[in-house]
């Protein structure tokens, strides 16, 4: 028996999964095969300034079922997992939802809730930037509480940014906000939830693959359109790639050392993400392609 047809059509799919594993192409056949819409829980595929560098889905898949929350927020804009919850609340009363993507968090907050901690501000935000910049993620996370230091991924820049983030702005830690977390909007009994869990070979053949794909489908065109407003601190600048492909723009790394810096950060980005799934997802439906 295949994994979709032990799937009710009724039921609310959520497939999570590391880069690069075929997530996307899942998602497309429960839609054709069962209905459904797409929904991303991609926290970089939501911009519109990087579309082939992110791996959105292409206009030909996004013409065979429909697709939302990609590519629709500006590239110098905030989007956090808030703004996503937000966004997703009201699709999930309508056409059965299929939700698809790699930001592990988002799959968190929508099954388990999201606490209601205040919006960062913009000064915080901007001291925050700038003594990740200068002084690095260890400094950050030395001053954060220890029941958050044990809560959240260390390994993590932007998990410790807002960590320490929360803690300066509320003077409380965000393991004690969580605390107080709200009922969940899609409680994981009420969905179908399946984890890529590939093997680590397979994956970064995959990612090497694709890297390649991606330059030859014009990636380093879109970076070269990204080029005059780049702004490494906003967070469409963490699409894996970007750093590497503008560092070539600038004269800084050749496209060969730009092709194998990408791939590197792709491989280290794939694995935190299956450390994190394995650790946190120990209840989802285990899926290899």
């Amino acid at each position: 028996m295949d994994l979709i047809s032990q799937i009710s059509p009724e039921q609310p799919v959520l497939i999570a999964g590391p880069t690069a594993s075929g997530k996307s192409a899942l998602a497309l056949e429960i839609a054709l095969r069962q209905g459904g819409v797409i929904l991303n829980a991609d926290a970089i595929q939501v911009f519109a300034n990087w579309r082939v560098l992110t791996a959105r889905p292409s206009a030909e898949d996004e013409a065979q079922a429909r697709h939302l929350l990609y590519g629709h927020i500006a590239g110098d804009a905030e989007y956090s997992v808030g703004h996503w919850l937000r966004e997703v609340t009201p699709l999930l009363a309508g056409q059965r939802p299929i939700i698809v993507g790699g930001t592990g968090l988002y799959f968190t907050a929508l099954t388990q809730g999201l606490a209601n901690i205040p919006a960062t501000p913009p000064e915080v935000r901007a001291l925050a930037d700038q003594r990740l910049l200068k002084e690095g993620r260890e400094v950050l996370l030395a001053e954060l509480d220890a029941e958050t230091r044990a809560a959240i991924d260390t390994l993590n820049p932007m998990r410790v940014q807002r960590a320490w983030e929360v803690l300066h702005s509320t003077g409380k830690g965000i393991k004690a906000w969580q605390a107080e977390t709200p009922p969940p909007l899609l409680p994981l009994a009420a969905a179908f939830p399946v984890l890529f869990d590939v093997d680590k070979d397979w994956l970064n053949t995959r990612i090497a693959r694709r890297f390649d794909l991606m330059l030859d489908q014009g990636a380093l065109d879109e970076a070269e359109a990204n080029l005059p407003d780049w702004d490494p601190s906003h967070l469409s600048a963490k699409a894996i790639g970007a750093p590497e492909l503008i560092a070539h723009l600038q004269g800084n790394l050749s496209l060969d050392q730009a092709r194998e810096a990408a791939t590197i950060a792709t491989r280290q980005f794939a694995k935190r993400q299956r450390t994190w799934f394995r650790s946190k997802m120990k209840d989802w439906h285990a899926y290899r392609p």
